[in-house]
């Protein structure tokens, strides 16, 4: 009874202090909002850039330099959109990756496709390459370029993790299966008229694809594929200067001679997300995440496996664009709520709520977007409630080990010298009432029902009584004495 009384108290008193640390956490955010002032009408309405017009000649510089899934994805929409909001003259699309998830691949085209400005992908520096899923983000930006020493092509759709396709037998060519034919008619349809959007070398493209062929920068150039081979972005914007380019419902005439380049390369939050969402390691993430849940489900309460599995099988769906990243980010931190609360109601010691705290950091961090004002997530704000979360965890934990080191009410060395009541009239042998607790006793004096003895010793599960007058006699000091 008192160890759950103190569970009971030790999870009212860590209720209460997350419920007063979220209040605190909450109440700048709610006041900086409530004091910020509200854009007028016409300044909302000037967001959006007049065609072929600048106030200021700049350029924004993005740069992906891995392979392409949603971290980088999500990178350049926001690039784009940034860019358009700031009125830049030109967005450059720095490219040097492998390849990458088709889904992201698809959500960075159309991000291009419906750009309110020009952009212009560069392959660069030399030793870069924009293979496979890089070569279609060439095909869709506006302007193609390339630097001396770079390759695109090797745009053939292939199977991420097991399952692939096997290699054919020596001597024998394997007819491709009729998903594998599936994956390629679309891909090759589908950078055929990325190449017919921009007016380039569809055929070689189509080749791409189904040859998985691959160009030089000079050949590139000299085959239609791309527009132009610079050294350096300072190069790229002279020759791009005076272009006239196609953007959604009308022409663009760049005009980016003596431009400014604003560096936007990626910040730590986006290359955390590029990590996560590598393919090799988001298939990792995923088999983690299915052994971990597949382990707690086998030895129930071991809680580790569970919480590593859950947090690594979500990262890993959202590695493989399987979960959006706005659900990704509020599973993470339901889930680490979740954990938290869970923590003042099971004797895990820390474990489920540390991993709860790790997953509402990792869920902040995902839906955290400082390109969005007054809807992103500060980190201040996330680092504060992590760390007081995780300092409550640990003061939990504390309580509970506590808890645990006491002695539980009944154990041998709170018995001797307890009062009993008999239940029954005994000789040698009968049972007595110790504590609220049916015990059998022995005892070398014959008693009778309702009498009440002292408890002397413990012999396994036998309690060895004495009548209650007379442990109290022999326990009395002799006449005349003090």
């Amino acid at each position: 009874m008192a160890g759950r009384a103190v569970r009971r108290k030790t999870a009212s008193s860590f209720l209460q202090l997350l419920c007063l640390v979220c209040l605190l956490a909450l109440a700048p955010a709610c006041a900086q909002a409530q004091s910020r002032p509200s854009a007028p009408a016409s300044v909302a309405s000037s967001v959006t850039p007049s065609v072929g017009a600048s106030t200021a000649v700049s350029v924004s510089l993005l740069t992906i330099d891995g392979p392409i899934g949603p971290a980088y994805a999500d990178y350049v929409e926001r690039g784009i959109a940034r860019a358009a909001r700031q009125r830049r003259s030109l967005v450059v699309l720095q490219l040097d990756t492998p390849g990458g998830l088709d889904t992201a691949m698809r959500s960075t085209i159309r991000a291009i496709l419906a750009a309110p400005l020009p952009v212009a992908c560069f392959v660069a520096p030399s030793g870069a390459r924009a293979a496979s899923a890089g070569t279609y983000i060439l095909y869709a930006c506006h302007i193609a370029a390339m630097a001396p020493g770079t390759n695109l092509g090797a745009a053939t759709p292939v199977q991420v993790g097991p399952g692939g396709p096997d290699p054919p037998a020596a001597g024998k060519d394997k007819a491709p299966s009729a998903m594998e034919a599936k994956a390629v008619n679309d891909a090759a349809a589908y950078i055929r008229g990325l190449a017919q959007l921009r007016g380039r070398n569809a055929d070689w493209a189509e080749k791409s694809v189904r040859q998985s062929l691959s160009l030089s920068a000079g050949d590139a150039l000299a085959a239609g594929v791309i527009d132009l081979v610079a050294r350096d972005v300072a190069q790229l914007l002279a020759l791009a200067d005076g272009r006239v380019v196609r953007v959604p419902n009308a022409d663009w005439t760049v005009q980016v001679a003596g431009a400014g380049v604003l560096d936007a390369a990626p910040d730590w939050r986006t290359r955390f997300l590029a990590v996560i969402a590598n393919p090799s390691v988001a298939l990792i993430l995923l088999t983690v995440g299915m052994y971990g849940l597949l382990f707690e489900f086998m030895s129930p309460g071991a809680v580790l496996p569970g919480v590593v599995g859950a947090i690594c099988l979500l990262l890993g769906l959202y590695g493989m664009q399987l979960l959006p990243i706005n659900y990704s980010g509020l599973a993470l931190i339901l889930f680490g709520l979740a954990c938290m609360v869970a923590e003042a109601f099971l004797p895990s010691f820390g474990v489920i709520g540390l991993g709860g705290v790790l997953a509402f950091v990792i869920g902040a961090l995902l839906l955290m977007d400082s390109d969005a004002p007054g809807f992103g997530m500060p980190l201040g704000f996330v680092a504060s409630v992590g760390i007081t979360a995780a300092l409550l965890v640990g003061a939990t934990a504390q309580v509970a080990l506590r808890t645990r080191r006491r002695p539980a009410p009944g154990v041998t060395a709170g018995l001797e010298g307890e009062i009993a009541e008999m239940l029954g009239d005994a000789v040698r042998e009968g049972w007595a009432n110790v504590g609220g607790e049916t015990w059998r006793v022995v005892t070398d004096t014959p008693l009778h029902e309702r009498q009440r003895v002292r408890v002397v010793g413990r012999s396994g599960r036998v309690l060895r009584v004495v009548p209650f007058d007379a442990s109290n006699s022999a326990r009395a000091p002799p006449a005349g004495k003090m």
